[in-house]
């Protein structure tokens, strides 16, 4: 039986805008000070980093320290992911994310019940199982190209019995991806992987308890919602755990019920300026869509996968971050060396030169010595927008 432990009183409380403040500072965008010890640094500050197949300007594990830590070498970003010795591991977070190796831990619950429900999206056929485990103990690290085929043919998730088994092993922790080769997964062992002082198993009270206390140190201050979604939990299990936690309770203007803060956030009110960039749509400051609503007032979603003629703000739109606000979107291209801005959508006048400047340093960063706009919405911010770029 589930034990849902008292909730104490709030001890503080904050305007909205303080709240933002303390997000954006938690997710390392307030500028100079947060971009010591790079992307390792970074990503330890986060948690996990969301992964995605889209490439637009670059992918999405890409762009999140770009918009950290100003136009960092992609082949560094890319060192600083899949290093040897690992540092880092492929699992379960928010979605597929890559996350600190020393939290390999902390997601046995989740490898756990994998191994509960004794399946995934797909049948697994033990066999296959058994036979990519020899494999691996054999011959690995290996790809699933080299274990036999990811694909049987037809459409990517068409996937092969051997893609299926291997996922199926690092869903349950018998198998690990700590590195890449272009963008395939390259698996091993997790035995072999895994260093030994690292691989062990919490118990789920345990994991739930780091992740928890984790994620509410990512975003600054959130909701019982914003914390369980963040690491894709429910929002009962939150509540068995969160006073268990270093959080405490606080109130937010016109939010909802009690929220939990970062103490030490709270102890040190950001001041300053936050920095001026263009975000993933995946990155995780606005993952949470009804979290990015809730603190900015501004509805966000990917419509990659909306029908061409439905979309409203384009395929890969990303939001613009200035002023510690969201104040418009971008959906970008690239043609030969320039960035084409497809469509940019411009929340208000201020917003105008932040967003030229943002995308001449995305331009810079992607290797574009050009920023051609094809629309701009409302119009009227056409020609300032031109003579900002200019």
């Amino acid at each position: 039986m589930t034990v849902t432990r008292p909730r104490p009183a709030p001890k503080a409380t904050l305007t909205g805008d303080e709240a933002r403040r303390l997000a954006i500072r938690a997710q390392g965008l307030s500028g100079p000070r947060d971009r010591a010890g790079g992307t390792h640094a970074m990503l330890r500050r986060l948690g996990a980093v969301q992964l995605d197949t889209i490439s637009v300007l670059a992918r999405s594990h890409e762009l999140v320290p770009y918009a950290r830590l100003g136009a960092i070498g992609r082949r560094r970003v890319e060192r600083a992911y899949w290093s040897s010795p690992p540092t880092t591991f492929e699992y379960w977070s928010h979605a597929a994310c890559i996350l600190p190796l020393e939290e390999w831990p902390h997601y046995a619950f989740r490898r756990r019940a994998h191994r509960r429900r004794g399946r995934r999206w797909h049948e697994v056929h033990q066999q296959t199982v058994t036979e990519v485990l020899a494999r691996l103990r054999a011959d690995g690290p290996l790809t699933a190209s080299d274990l036999g085929g990811a694909k049987k043919g037809g459409p990517w998730w068409d996937w092969s019995d051997v893609k299926i088994a291997v996922e199926w092993l690092l869903d349950i922790g018998e198998a690990v991806c700590v590195e890449r080769q272009g963008w395939r997964r390259i698996y091993d062992l997790a035995e072999r992987a895994v260093p030994a002082e690292l691989f062990f198993d919490e118990p789920d009270e345990a994991c739930l308890t780091r992740l928890v206390d984790s994620a509410g140190r990512a975003l600054g201050v959130a909701t019982r919602t914003d914390l369980a979604e963040y690491v894709r939990i429910r929002a009962d299990q939150v509540d068995t755990v969160v006073t268990a936690t270093g959080l405490v309770p606080v109130q937010v203007d016109g939010w909802p019920g009690v929220a939990w803060a970062d103490p030490a956030a709270l102890a040190d009110p950001p001041e300053g300026r936050c920095r001026t960039t263009l975000l993933s749509p995946f990155d995780s400051l606005v993952w949470d869509r009804r979290r990015t609503e809730r603190l900015f007032g501004f509805t966000h979603r990917l419509e990659a996968y909306v029908p061409k003629p439905k979309r409203v703000h384009g395929y890969y739109a990303m939001p613009l971050l200035t002023g510690h606000r969201l104040a418009g979107r971008v959906d970008p291209a690239r043609e030969d060396g320039t960035l084409v801005a497809r469509q940019v959508s411009i929340d208000r006048a201020s917003a105008v030169k932040p967003m030229a400047t943002a995308l001449r340093e995305a331009a810079r960063w992607v290797g574009c010595d050009d920023v051609r706009v094809e629309r701009v919405l409302p119009d009227h911010f056409a020609v300032p927008l031109t003579k900002a770029l200019s």
